[in-house]
Parts: structure tokens; C-alpha cells; sequence
């Protein structure tokens, strides 16, 4: 990895440290170790918010309630990063992060797109979901499909969702209404991320499952994703957009049955170019 010259950060890198309704603590180990690399890598400070614990028991509404305090603490300190315009790059264990920080994001950024990379659409809701696990419901709750008691006020059509290809059939059915953009790993290229973002502000939510699997450790391994390479080929895309902010999930800190940490190197050198824009860059806000 090649150490770049120190940039003058306009706001720290974010770790959120809380459980985020994973099935056990290596998303959250896996937040911290990719917000110390990207830290060591950009010479930057590191502030971290929450406290590690274990996974939760119990459905999605006792994991719900038992996050929720936790939840409402990051939206506010999302919001007081975005109220005096800068732009955030935070790491969290799972994407169920999202229902704190979307509706900040809608409120301070009403015309900009989620560009959200996963494996998943993330589009149900506690009547459609199959498995009940929260952060399949993210972008449906902080649409307003069902009630978080985080926030709304995302609308779907900002939403684009990129690299998406296990999809269930009511997420489906939103796609095929023409309510959610939709880019799977075929159609997902620079001419087509471009297309869809069509000069909107850009908030990114990478979660870690959208890479093939193999590539890094994370909860889901699913074949089909995308290649490293172009993942970086993308960020570099997005480098040229006006990113107002940038997310990570889904990263988990060691490879089942290993005691040594995974090796972040290929994702660090992904996420680098893009955070260094960010923290060193201010943006204006529209509350």
C-alpha cells in the first residue's frame, strides 16, 4: 500500500462502535479495524462513537428497541456534521445503521441520491420480510414504508441500487414498478452509475457483501458480486460526482475459522481515494 501525503481533515473519520443488529460482534470489530486503517493510511484523527457489545436475541422489534438510544445518538452527531457542511465518512458493523443516518442525510440533502452498494435490496418491511433480520428493512424504513421510529423521509426515487442481484420478490415488484433504481453487477458500469446519478449529490453506502465473495470477510458471501477492480473503477466515478458523504458495512474482522485478522489492504486501497476527498472538502447544506 502506497502512504499518501497528510490531508488537512475537515472532519474525523467516524467509527460507530454500537451493535447495528448483527448476528454476532465481527461487524463490529470489522467497523474499528477498517476506521484504523483508513485512518493510519489518510493521517487523520478517528473518533468513535458507541460501545461494543454482542449480538442481540429476539426479533427485530426487541433488536430495534434495544438499538434505538444508540441509533438516535448517531443521527445527531450525523447531524451536527452535516449542519456545518462537511462531509462524513463513517464505518459501522451493519447496514442497519442506515435507518439513523438516511433520513439525516434526506433532511440536510433533500435533492441527493443514495448510490447504496450491497448484495441485497434491503427494500422490506417487517409484513414482507421472510427472515425478519432488521437490515433487510433499511431503505424501506427510512422511506417511510414502515415505521422505524428514526425517520423518514427518504424518497425511493433517490435511491439507486447498486450491484443488487438477490433480490425477494417484493423488492422485485418495486423494481419492476419503476419506484427503485436498479444497476445489478451486469449493467453496473460507469456509464450507467453516471447515467443514474445524472448530477444529483451522492451520498454512498458500501456494504462490504456487494464484492464477490472471497474478496473480504463479511456475514454474507455471495458469488455473482462485483471484482475488486471494479469496485475501484466505480469509486473513481464517484470521485468526479459531488459526494456529500460516504458510509461502510458489512465488513467483518476475521475469515470464519482464522485468529488472525483478515487483510484489508485491497479494500482500504478502494475506499481511500474517495474518503480523502471527503474529509478534506466542505459542502453546503440545505436543511
Amino acid at each position: 500500500m502506497v502512504q499518501q501525503p497528510p490531508i488537512h481533515a475537515q472532519a474525523p473519520l467516524i467509527c460507530f462502535q454500537g451493535n447495528c443488529a448483527g448476528r454476532n460482534a465481527l461487524g463490529m470489530t470489522g467497523a474499528l479495524a477498517l476506521a484504523r486503517h483508513l485512518a493510519r493510511h489518510l493521517d487523520i484523527p478517528l473518533q468513535t462513537l458507541g460501545a461494543p457489545g454482542q449480538a442481540l436475541p429476539g426479533g427485530w422489534q426487541q433488536v430495534l428497541e434495544a438499538i434505538t438510544p444508540d441509533f438516535v445518538s448517531m443521527g445527531r452527531y450525523l447531524e451536527k456534521i452535516m449542519s456545518a457542511g462537511k462531509r462524513p465518512v463513517l464505518t459501522m458493523s451493519r447496514c442497519a445503521g442506515g435507518l439513523a443516518t438516511l433520513p439525516v442525510v434526506a433532511r440536510y440533502h433533500p435533492q441527493a441520491c443514495i448510490v447504496w452498494f450491497d448484495a441485497h435490496g434491503d427494500l422490506n418491511t417487517p409484513k414482507t420480510s421472510g427472515s425478519g433480520y432488521l437490515g433487510g428493512m433499511v431503505i424501506a424504513g427510512a422511506a417511510g414504508l414502515w415505521d422505524s421510529g428514526l425517520g423518514s423521509g427518504l424518497a425511493l426515487d433517490q435511491v439507486i441500487l447498486a450491484g443488487a442481484h438477490q433480490l425477494d420478490p417484493t423488492e422485485q415488484r418495486l423494481i419492476d414498478d419503476g419506484l427503485v433504481c436498479h444497476l445489478p453487477p451486469s449493467g453496473l458500469n460507469a456509464e450507467t452509475l453516471r447515467h443514474a446519478i445524472n448530477g444529483r449529490p451522492v451520498y454512498v453506502h458500501l456494504d462490504c457483501d456487494v464484492l464477490n465473495a472471497g474478496v473480504v470477510p463479511s456475514d454474507y458471501q455471495v458469488d455473482g458480486g462485483l471484482a475488486p477492480e471494479a469496485l475501484a473503477a466505480l469509486m473513481t466515478v464517484l470521485i468526479e460526482e459531488n459526494v456529500i458523504g460516504m458510509e461502510i458495512a458489512e465488513l467483518e474482522s476475521h475469515w470464519p475459522g482464522q485468529s488472525e485478522p483478515a487483510d484489508l489492504t485491497v479494500l482500504v486501497e478502494i475506499l481511500a481515494p474517495l474518503a480523502r476527498k471527503l474529509l478534506s472538502d466542505e459542502v453546503t447544506c440545505a436543511p
